[in-house]
């Protein structure tokens, strides 16, 4: 191992992230070192990099909220044996080696790759347990995706397809639909053309649940298609804003909203949020679920990767391969 790491690191607020060189050193107890193989990108990071993230990081610091590779050494009172490959949940996947508390770190299936894994607990661990934990979603039930090419929209599609459930899929062009589709998509719903998403979705017959990534007048549209008891997953805000959704409808329809934020639930849940990996592992295993990897960069140009995400045309995760 090196005496010194290479790694990505965000300098200052607003700014891309650049090159850095980090002192090598040792897990303590309950820690693990790990040599990262891949990390993922998520729209947190581009946040966190404006320093409008609910949780940033004191400047300067490694981006990167989830990643996968190989235990090289561990600390005291550890489990994971070095050789184990790990998806990592925890900040600073974006360089060679990292030092990670165990109890961030999962082993993963053979059936994953090291790239698929890295985008793997963030995306499908939202979209599981904000689908079966929050809303509910039952087998025969309507779900409408907002935002459903993206990182977390895709895993909502192809998740709720596996509950059983009839998927409508919004997306921005073809490609990303097609994308939707081969996901499990039942209906696609193209928001470029598209000139009344809300009467779209009505005359689809109305929908259950929402999960809506996007916010913004898409998420207020999709809201007004809910059906009486319906269920409106709060995901995020890539629109820009947050949707105005009107309280007197939630009341007369008996409506739920539900805001969900998969971090929280390691403070909040972690036993229920590490049931929901261990079933969606199992659902790997059992070839129930396909991963989907979007574009991939090396570690060296996670700026590109960064311009891409900011530009909303990546389908799937970004990947930075490492």
């Amino acid at each position: 191992m090196p005496k010194n790491w290479s790694a990505m690191r965000i300098e200052t607020a607003g700014a891309r992230p650049v090159a850095a060189s980090l002192p090598a050193r040792t897990p303590g107890p309950k820690e693990v070192l790990v040599q990262m193989k891949a990390a993922a990108l998520n729209f947190a990071d581009l946040l966190m990099a404006g320093g409008s993230y609910q949780e940033t990081p004191p400047l300067p610091f490694v981006p990167g909220l989830e990643g996968a590779g190989e235990v090289i050494a561990a600390g005291e009172d550890v489990d994971l044996a070095p050789g184990t490959r790990v998806a990592i949940s925890a900040q600073g996947t974006m360089a060679e080696y990292g030092i990670f508390r165990a109890s961030d770190c999962l082993p993963i299936p053979a059936r994953l790759s090291y790239a698929a894994a890295a985008g793997f607990q963030i995306a499908y661990g939202t979209s599981h347990l904000a689908l079966t934990a929050r809303a509910g979603l039952r087998a025969g039930e309507t779900l409408a995706v907002l935002g459903a090419a993206g990182g977390v929209g895709l895993t909502a599609v192809e998740i709720g397809a596996a509950l059983g459930a009839r998927v409508i899929a919004i997306a921005r062009g073809a490609d990303k639909l097609e994308a939707a589709a081969a996901a499990g998509a039942h209906e696609l719903i193209d928001s470029a053309t598209c000139p009344d998403l809300k009467a779209a979705l009505r005359a689809l017959g109305g929908v259950d649940v929402v999960y809506d990534p996007v916010g913004d007048a898409p998420g207020e549209a999709a809201f007004a298609a809910l059906r009486p008891g319906g269920r409106f997953l709060v995901i995020g805000f890539a629109g820009g804003k947050p949707p105005k959704l009107p309280l007197n409808h939630a009341l007369v329809k008996n409506i739920a909203i539900h805001g969900f934020y998969w971090g929280g639930y390691l403070k909040l849940a972690p036993e229920l949020l590490r049931d929901s990996m261990t079933q969606l592992f199992d659902l790997v295993e059992k070839g129930l679920l396909h991963p989907h990897t979007g574009a991939s960069y090396p570690l060296d140009r996670l700026p590109e990767a960064y311009d891409l995400l900011e530009s909303r045309k990546s389908i799937g995760k970004v990947i930075v391969e490492i």
